[in-house]
């Protein structure tokens, strides 16, 4: 229902805005509900709502199969705070709530030294809740007409809400393990899209982790843990901007 109602926005915005982006004259008065344009204005507001496929990057100590993981489409909602430092350069804070849910699949080598392989241990899922808080430096074009292209790049912070750090058990009782904290950067681009009452911006962003994720079993040898050597999150956002 999420992701319905985020791609029923979408169309709506391209419908009710098709005529104002595709002509050629240039929108005056966009963004400010027809009070005047806001990109000069030192501090900007806005929200986005959008959708994320989140990944983990695994190195191992060994050579063994990789643990695969399946995605799922995750849902991004936040607000925006805009810093303007010059015409081309600005600075923005986008701090929002991103919900995601992955599957590792371990190959049943990894069990080779159990007596018994049993089908619950070769699956485990990973569902996360991130407090996301990346800090931004967005390099635009020149305005052309109606568009205004731009890449994006920062670092991010992120505090996980389902994280089970601090839970004694282990995957001996089936619990998967990620620390509470993450730190990511970050690198996109998209297109500021000038409309007469807002400015419309779809983007696309990579999320690569820094840090390690992964909270290793107490057994040592564990199957699950003892070959990765890191974890870490990698991920895909699509976002929608309203300004």
């Amino acid at each position: 229902m999420k992701h319905f109602f985020a791609i029923l926005s979408f169309l709506f915005v391209v419908k009710t805005s098709q005529a104002q982006l595709f002509k050629r004259e240039k929108v005056i008065y966009d963004a400010n509900q027809g009070r005047g344009t806001t990109d000069n204005n030192l501090l900007r507001w806005g929200y986005f709502l959008g959708l994320s496929s989140y990944d983990f990057n695994f190195d191992y100590h060994n050579d063994m199969r990789d643990i695969y993981v399946t995605k799922s489409p995750g849902f991004n909602v936040g607000l925006i705070g805009n810093l303007r430092i010059n015409k081309f350069l600005d600075l923005r804070l986008e701090p929002g709530l991103m919900i995601t849910s992955r599957e590792l699949n371990y190959s049943e080598s990894y069990f080779a030294n159990e007596p018994e392989i049993r089908n619950s241990y070769l699956v485990r899922e990973v569902k996360s809740t991130y407090i996301h808080v990346p800090l931004l430096l967005k390099v635009s074009t020149k305005r052309i007409n109606n568009f205004k292209p731009f890449i994006v790049g920062g670092f991010s912070t992120a505090l996980n809400l389902s994280s089970n750090e601090e839970n004694p058990e282990d995957n001996r009782t089936g619990q998967f393990r990620t620390t509470k904290n993450a730190l990511f950067y970050e690198l996109g681009f998209g297109i500021d899209f000038y409309l007469y009452n807002f400015k419309f911006t779809p983007s696309v962003r990579g999320v690569f982790g820094i840090n390690d994720e992964l909270v290793r079993d107490e057994d040592p040898n564990s199957p699950w843990t003892s070959n990765v050597a890191s974890m870490k999150t990698r991920g895909l956002f699509i976002n929608f901007t309203f300004q």
